[in-house]
């Protein structure tokens, strides 16, 4: 029979703060509730680790934990066990959700859609990391997502793709490269490469005086192939260079960047996203982290100022 991790605990009343951070950890680490206080997960190293250290941090905040090792007692008791953690039910509603996405082939921006494609591989990858006895489901929704990414791709390819700023420069699945610090320019630069230009994109984020990969296309630094100008941010240079400036919803991106940059005309919406943006430095610990944080804000921009060319006004 299997083992078992089990965590009998008593949370502290007095801080409902440290409380709540101690469910989080729990729920984060897929630990199913088997009784008020009482909860299970799978005997595994990083399962004992991750227990041993938050009955460490609930003792030194006014409660108690104890883990306890045990094994199920028949086969029909491990199977009830394994139930517990039966993640068929989110599986079916990613599946639903990415097979939805076809509606709006030839109507959505291929994009848009692929920003949510995106969103939902995303969400698979957080069930599958805590999926300890997969079943069925999680194969049919690698192949949902698989199937789907296919033809998102196809969409793509087929759709009319932004000019290059030199007539024989290949754009797709190039490397890319910027330097650090990442900021609005180009962390707004970094994600329209990535959803506009080259999905599959190499972006590196170059130290001071450190050269650029060979053959990689620069942008947002002085000697760059999309630098920024006296009057414009390297993200409205991009927009230009690649015939992208006549998209609003990307027009309107600009013009945050642009203040946020530059100053100038002050847009409303700057304050919040330059909130947002700080949000993401303080808790990213790497350029690349800090663009996976920063893409949700443009993405967010993105499909509020997005209209589809039959959209109403």
């Amino acid at each position: 029979m299997g083992s078992w991790l089990v965590s009998v605990t008593q949370l502290p009343t007095e801080d409902p703060d440290a409380r709540m951070r101690m469910l989080r950890t729990l729920e984060s680490l897929g630990a199913a509730v088997m009784h008020e206080g009482v909860y299970v997960l799978p005997d595994t190293p990083a399962n004992r680790r991750a227990l041993d250290a938050l009955s460490d941090y609930i003792g030194k905040n006014a409660g108690s934990a104890q883990v306890l090792q045990v094994s199920a007692a028949s086969a029909p008791q491990q199977r009830s066990l394994e139930r517990l953690f039966d993640r068929t039910a989110r599986y079916e509603e990613l599946i639903k959700t990415v097979k939805s996405l076809r509606v709006g082939f030839g109507l959505s921006d291929p994009n848009a859609i692929a920003r949510v494609l995106q969103k939902q591989r995303r969400d698979f990858e957080s069930i599958a990391a805590l999926d300890f006895f997969p079943t069925e489901a999680r194969r049919r929704a690698e192949q949902a997502l698989a199937r789907v990414d296919s033809e998102v791709k196809q969409l793509l390819s087929t759709s009319s793709q932004p000019a290059a700023f030199g007539a024989d420069q290949r754009l797709l699945r190039r490397a890319w490269a910027t330097r650090q610090p990442a900021w609005a320019d180009r962390l707004a630069c970094a994600w329209l490469i990535r959803r506009f230009v080259d999905p599959e994109a190499k972006l590196t984020w170059l130290e001071k005086n450190e050269q650029p990969p060979a053959g990689a296309l620069g942008f947002a630094y002085d000697g760059a192939h999309f630098p920024a100008s006296a009057s414009r941010v390297a993200y409205e240079e991009m927009l230009a260079k690649l015939n992208l400036a006549r998209n609003a919803a990307l027009a309107r991106i600009a013009s945050i960047v642009h203040f946020l940059e530059m100053g100038g005309v002050a847009v409303p919406e700057a304050a919040g996203v330059q909130t947002l943006l700080q949000g993401a430095l303080r808790r990213s610990s790497s350029p690349p982290e800090l663009l996976l944080e920063a893409e949700k804000t443009f993405d967010l921009l993105y499909d509020a100022y997005y209209e589809s060319p039959g959209a109403k006004r």
